[in-house]
């Protein structure tokens, strides 16, 4: 796997990631953990359109990440379609210490599959999971959504790194198996994957990722 930042090796795969979320649920921290290794506690609302890569190897191939952010635009319910167009991947976020953000997945989902491709891949993501002792939503009601849904699942926490790295691959693994199975090879130079060429594949299935960790191991180090 790559280090932080882009190699300047050959790109076989670019692939578009989404984070969708309430504001506050740590998207940007999540972002910045996984694109560059940092946390900061003193983070400020994203404004403005923000996007970081991280290039990654998956099984001998160079695999760029290209992950969005609503960049403070669902504050607004702004979030457009264009926002959305040729994302392969998503991440819905809510934070574990605020129930509301948790009842607002529905709605995001909602909204995800009606500006997205129908096969985009999917992980729910309850973060801030270093805050046990304030959790206002129990892992198992994420669980039974996540399932329910045919989403991935995995609890985060930016400021310890735990499986940050982890909800990342999960995501972009499974998008890069489906590709390849389906023999789309990367485009002229740069590698990107239509999303059209997803279609009439269900990318949504079980697999590790929806397996959460328990309790006592979440946040462990």
């Amino acid at each position: 796997m790559a280090a932080y930042g882009d190699a300047s090796q050959k790109i076989d795969y670019v692939f578009k990631v989404v984070l969708i979320g309430d504001s506050a649920v740590g998207k940007s921290q999540i972002l910045a953990r996984f694109a560059r290794g940092e946390f900061s506690l003193d983070s400020k609302a994203t404004i403005g359109v923000e996007f970081q890569t991280r290039t990654l190897m998956i099984q001998h191939k160079s695999v760029k990440a290209q992950i969005w952010d609503t960049a403070g635009q669902e504050r607004y319910r702004a979030v457009t379609s264009a926002y959305y167009r040729g994302a392969v991947g998503a991440m819905l976020v809510y934070d574990i210490t605020k129930r509301q953000s948790f009842d607002h997945i529905p709605r995001w989902l909602e909204e995800l599959r009606g500006h997205a491709d129908k096969n985009i891949v999917i992980i729910l993501i309850g973060n801030k999971c270093d805050l046990e002792s304030q959790r206002a939503v129990p892992t198992e009601d994420a669980k039974e959504f996540a399932q329910k849904e045919g989403l991935f699942f995995l609890e985060t926490s930016a400021l310890e790194a735990t499986n940050v790295e982890t909800a990342f691959t999960t995501v972009l693994t499974e998008i890069f198996n489906i590709v390849n199975k389906n023999k789309v090879t990367a485009g002229e130079g740069q590698g990107n994957a239509n999303p059209a060429a997803l279609s009439g594949k269900k990318l949504i299935v079980p697999g590790p990722g929806q397996e959460i960790p328990s309790k006592s191991t979440c946040c462990s180090t």
